[in-house]
């Protein structure tokens, strides 16, 4: 009876083992928005980090976040990194490439509460006198995040908060062109 008990134990943990291993090997989450202003005004607000505590949808759920900022004040080379409460964890976020008016693509580093790294992408498109903005994110999946996938749903996890933070961004970039 035990023998049999644990060869279904084993054959659980091996198909287990199995489901996860077949997961995909990328998340990828996207969302857009559309703001009445132009490409060069909403890409401001993305392109310098130091304007992002304002829209960001994480700065609001930690006040007290530790933020630094190093490079220049903004475009490719600018980092913004953080320390703050278990909601936002720590990490860093660079630009990586920069087009004005088209392209914000950023390097993000998380180091607390677990380990990863993604890249995110902005992209602006003019839609007669709206901007088109678009925030993706994609990122590999190692076995664990895949066996954590199984679970929790990286769209649905972090999707919310890119439609805050494009909330955020629409409402902040409305009321400045005002």
């Amino acid at each position: 009876m035990l023998k049999k008990i644990l060869i279904g134990i084993a054959a659980v943990i091996v198909l287990f083992v199995i489901i996860v291993a077949l997961q995909p090997a990328q998340y990828h989450v996207v969302r857009s928005a559309t703001i009445s202003a132009t490409p060069a005004i909403v890409f401001e607000h993305v392109n310098d980090l130091h304007q992002w505590d304002a829209w960001s949808p994480w700065a609001k759920l930690d006040p007290a976040m530790k933020t630094t900022f190093d490079g220049p004040q903004s475009g490719a080379g600018a980092s913004y990194a953080w320390t703050g409460n278990k909601e936002v964890g720590e990490g860093k976020m660079s630009i990586t490439e920069s087009k004005a008016n088209e392209l914000v693509r950023l390097k993000l580093e998380f180091i607390k509460p677990f380990a990863s790294m993604a890249m995110t992408e902005f992209t602006f498109k003019p839609e007669g006198e709206h901007t088109s903005v678009t925030w993706s994110m994609t990122g590999d999946k190692n076995f664990m995040s895949k066996a954590f996938c199984l679970f929790m749903n990286m769209d649905k996890m972090v999707g919310g908060d890119f439609e805050k933070g494009l909330a955020g961004l629409k409402s902040v970039v409305q009321v400045a062109g005002k």
